[in-house]
């Protein structure tokens, strides 16, 4: 385990700016803070934590002369792509709202690397093809990460709606129809990813892991995650699913994914204590 004073670091900064944000968006008026700082503020101050939680996660996870992706490690990574998308992304789109449920959970994933055990290297991690299987895996997590929180934002959205209850934030959100086409473009991302993820480790699998490709624990739920998304897809484009309908199937496939490698990973390290 790593020392856990920069871990905690990062991550009272991203409970910081959570506080921040949630102080002058969701709390029900614009606080004196919001008019003493500087408009966007709270965009740019997400570089802080988020170059510091990057140059950790190298040292944790690269610092030795092989990777070390325990499940600490692997969360804390997942987060950090997620906090970049966003971050990025938000040049493009209005994904303000999303500032509020994304740092909490990077404020959580950032300490794992600190609080729970590492597992030895990984093997063959020098291969360019596992290089390229890792970043595309990483990356369909972190899109279906954000597309869960998005979709969640929507419930929250709808439900107000139907109350007649909007905050300024919830006010400042664009419509509906626009946040279910945005979900929808993030779906696609990950779920072409996913494609990747599954086709490269069923192909390269003796490259990657050293043994012909089985139906394993990690296997069965990948493969049920993709066809989870995959009707999903197929059903807005058939029948036009949207709402509380790809509000469940859209969780449903984000916590069948989560099962497929975080959760065996979970199991293996920290429940049994193997690596």
């Amino acid at each position: 385990m790593q020392p856990i004073l920069p871990y905690a670091i990062v991550g009272l900064l991203y409970a910081a700016l959570a506080v921040y944000v949630w102080r002058t968006r969701w709390s029900g008026h614009d606080g004196e803070i919001s008019q003493r700082l500087p408009a966007g503020f709270e965009h740019y101050a997400v570089l802080a934590p988020l170059g510091l939680h990057g140059w950790l996660l190298a040292q944790s996870a690269l610092g030795g002369p092989a990777l070390v992706l325990g499940v600490g490690n692997a969360i804390s990574a997942i987060l950090w792509l997620t906090v970049l998308i966003y971050w990025v992304g938000n040049f493009f789109y209005k994904l303000e709202g999303l500032q509020s449920l994304v740092m909490p959970v990077a404020a959580i994933a950032a300490l794992l690397p600190a609080l729970l055990p590492a597992p030895p290297p990984l093997p063959n991690t020098e291969l360019g093809v596992f290089k390229v299987h890792l970043l595309i895996s990483m990356l369909a997590y972190s899109l279906f990460t954000i597309g869960s929180l998005h979709v969640l934002l929507m419930a929250l959205l709808e439900r107000r709606l139907h109350d007649g209850v909007l905050s300024q934030t919830l006010q400042r959100l664009p419509p509906l129809l626009a946040m279910e086409a945005l979900l929808f473009r993030i779906i696609w991302a990950g779920f072409v990813l996913l494609t990747l993820t599954l086709a490269s480790g069923v192909m390269f699998s003796e490259e990657l892991f050293g043994r012909a490709a089985k139906f394993s624990h990690k296997t069965v739920f990948g493969v049920l995650s993709w066809l989870i998304f995959a009707a999903l897809l197929a059903g807005r484009h058939i029948y036009g699913w949207r709402g509380r309908v790809a509000v469940r199937w859209t969780l449903a496939g984000f916590l069948t994914l989560v099962l497929a490698y975080i959760g065996s990973k979970f199991v293996l390290e920290v429940i049994l204590g193997r690596g």
